[in-house]
């Protein structure tokens, strides 16, 4: 497993994160365990977490998944050994979160809420990456709307330098030790690079979904990712389990997250199945496995600081870390851009 610099922190991560939102819901604590376990021991050193989890968001199940991790560190050790990765809520509604209801926002107070909530579910003393989950203005995030703004919404979001501010206390602090940026713009991440010149921390990543059929990130992200070294933190990488091919022509295999949640509309738009087909058959030209060659095109991306995937088994979960051993030749490379040039992110 190769390893890759976290923004300019000098933390090294594999290239290869584990995705965790499934545990608590899909995924028993024992099950966790287990995909932790075959994960670390495939050389995986971080670890994607964050207090809205487990998937899909409940008031029963919020902080479970950081609780199945807890347990895990518990039992194995090693700490020291791994990154862990959390996140805080942005702007919701969702009325678990904060105590008597309250809106969650990025304020300083609900921050060091939220902070040691994580901490104490966890069991360990520091988060290495501190995320925002999205932005507290208003924004099109998961897909649910278009890629420009036609006017600017009116909006009250928390001033930038109060959250940022809050973030540079708990680095100050030791109770985490980077901060990062999740669901966000570009105009977002140079905002927060600006405010980095005045005293805030400097946001070491960005983490966004990026995958065969949303390669939206490419168009102005992926240069600030560069230039700044903001690196991806890319999600889904299987399109929720779309670029599998087991939702083709509405299809809903038993024990799959859209059929258990109903939750897959971002992937459920116009071209998105032909999209699908157009690489099944490349992978099948080319004799590749489907999955590992979307696992292994955004793990092969110079911006991609680490890959972050997830599963629901095992066998899964091998499969995915066996996209490790696929390598995209210039020749493969350009016969994916060339689908890409004809079914351009039908699900951005």
């Amino acid at each position: 497993m190769k390893q890759r610099e976290l923004g300019r922190t000098g933390l090294m991560v594999s290239e290869i994160c584990l995705g965790t939102m499934t545990f608590g819901q899909q995924n028993t604590e024992a099950e966790g365990h287990a995909q932790l376990d075959l994960a670390v021991g495939h050389g995986i050193n971080f670890i994607d977490t964050a207090e809205l989890y487990s998937i899909p968001p409940r008031a029963e199940t919020a902080g479970a998944t950081e609780k199945i991790i807890g347990s895990w560190l518990k039992a194995r050790g090693g700490r020291e050994k791994l990154l862990i990765a959390s996140k805080v809520v942005g702007r919701t509604t969702q009325s678990w979160f904060r105590p008597d209801g309250e809106e969650a926002r990025l304020t300083p107070r609900q921050i060091r809420y939220a902070v040691e909530g994580s901490l104490r579910r966890l069991g360990t003393d520091y988060i290495d990456l501190y995320q925002l989950h999205w932005p507290d203005r208003r924004v099109n995030l998961f897909g649910s709307g278009g890629t420009t703004f036609q006017s600017l919404p009116k909006d009250d979001a928390v001033p930038l330098e109060e959250t940022l501010g809050v973030l540079g206390d708990l680095v100050t602090e030791g109770k985490i030790r980077h901060a990062g940026l999740s669901n966000e713009t570009a105009w977002g991440v140079m905002q927060c690079i600006a405010a980095s010149k005045t005293g805030a921390p400097r946001v070491a990543s960005i983490q966004n979904a990026y995958n065969l059929i949303n390669r939206t990130f490419e168009t102005s992200l992926a240069e600030i990712a560069l230039r700044e070294k903001v690196g991806l933190l890319a999600y889904s990488p299987l399109a929720q389990g779309y670029l599998t091919g087991k939702y083709l022509d509405g299809a809903r295999p038993a024990g799959a997250r859209t059929t258990l949640f109903n939750r897959g509309q971002r992937y459920q738009k116009p071209g998105v199945d032909e999209a699908i087909r157009a690489y099944h058959a490349l992978a099948q030209d080319e004799g590749l496995d489907p999955v590992q060659m979307a696992i292994a095109f955004v793990t092969s991306r110079s911006f991609v600081t680490s890959n972050i995937i997830g599963a629901t088994s095992v066998e899964q979960l091998r499969v995915i870390l066996g996209s490790v051993d696929l390598t995209i030749t210039p020749e493969l490379e350009a016969k994916i851009n060339a689908i890409h040039q004809v079914h351009s992110n039908p699900a951005p």
